[in-house]
């Protein structure tokens, strides 16, 4: 509950902020507060996308989603990944642009609005700091960014101010820009990973099989599938091979996978005499073959 309120702060302070420093930039011509505030009111959008989404990823799972709705969160974080990534190739475009033909800019106007800058977003990225689901650790990322550039911005201000070197705006711009750009790709790369259903990083499958192979009465694993519904939650099905199958050897696998941080698993027990479904795949360096089995 507390992580939708805080997405719901964020998102009224950045909107209401990004609409006055739109005001700003254009009135002091920076272009490096303009370009921030393309960035806020993109911020704030997808923040707006976050709060719906992380509202329904809340629910419980259903007979339509029945694991439940937490992807909803991640897709949260998609699209709001995906709107940094755009609005930081906008500014970078513009920066160009002034590079070419600079402009006179209002210095003191601008420090003015770097200042309030900096404390609107230090607070706004306060607000969001407790939170782990990755929707929130992308709005948290959004915040925490716009801190830093403001930080630039402000620092830049006072260096024109005394230098009057005026290139510095767009050069600002562009750097805080790829800064964003960059941590957006990573971002986008975990997110995809999740739906393309990778099993999560810090799950080393060869490690997990030989610990459950160690359990007493476990002569095999095989058929291991792990993967994550938000980055958070890890799933996993395998098969596993014993003679007999007691509800001792059951928990202490169930021990075992919630060591690796996998808190639902469906496990399919078997014994040594049956082969499994897939001949094929009974063997461990062929599961690869159990593919195409069926062409």
């Amino acid at each position: 509950m507390k992580t939708e309120k805080n997405i719901l702060v964020a998102f009224i302070l950045n909107l209401a902020f990004s609409i006055f420093e739109f005001i700003g930039g254009v009135a002091t011509s920076s272009v490096a507060i303009i370009s921030d505030a393309v960035h806020d009111i993109s911020d704030a959008l997808s923040i707006g996308v976050s709060y719906f989404l992380e509202r329904k990823s809340k629910k419980q799972p259903d007979e339509i989603f029945t694991y439940g709705y937490a992807r909803y969160s991640v897709l949260g974080g998609a699209i709001t990944t995906s709107i940094l990534l755009i609005s930081s190739v906008i500014v970078i475009y513009n920066g160009v642009l002034r590079i070419i033909n600079p402009v006179k800019i209002n210095y003191n106007g601008m420090i003015l609005f770097a200042v309030i800058g900096v404390v609107v977003n230090f607070c706004a990225a306060w607000f969001t700091k407790d939170g782990n689901s990755i929707n929130q650790k992308a709005v948290n990322l959004h915040m925490l960014e716009d801190v830093f550039g403001w930080i630039v911005v402000l620092i830049g201000a006072i260096v024109m101010w005394f230098t009057d070197i005026s290139i510095i705006d767009p050069i600002m711009s562009i750097g805080v820009a790829l800064f964003i750009l960059i941590h957006s790709i990573k971002h986008l790369k975990s997110i995809i990973g999740l739906f393309l259903l990778k099993a999560p990083d810090n799950i080393d499958i060869n490690e997990l099989k030989e610990h459950l192979r160690e359990i007493d009465s476990v002569k095999d694993v095989h058929h291991i599938h792990i993967w994550s519904l938000d980055g958070q939650s890890n799933y996993a099905t395998m098969h596993i091979v014993a003679d007999k199958n007691d509800k001792e050897m059951k928990d202490k696998i169930k021990h075992e996978l919630k060591h690796h941080g996998i808190c639902h698993s469906t496990l399919e027990f078997e014994t040594s005499n049956e082969a499994c479904n897939n001949k094929h795949c009974y063997v461990e360096h062929k599961i690869k073959s159990c593919h195409h089995h069926h062409h």
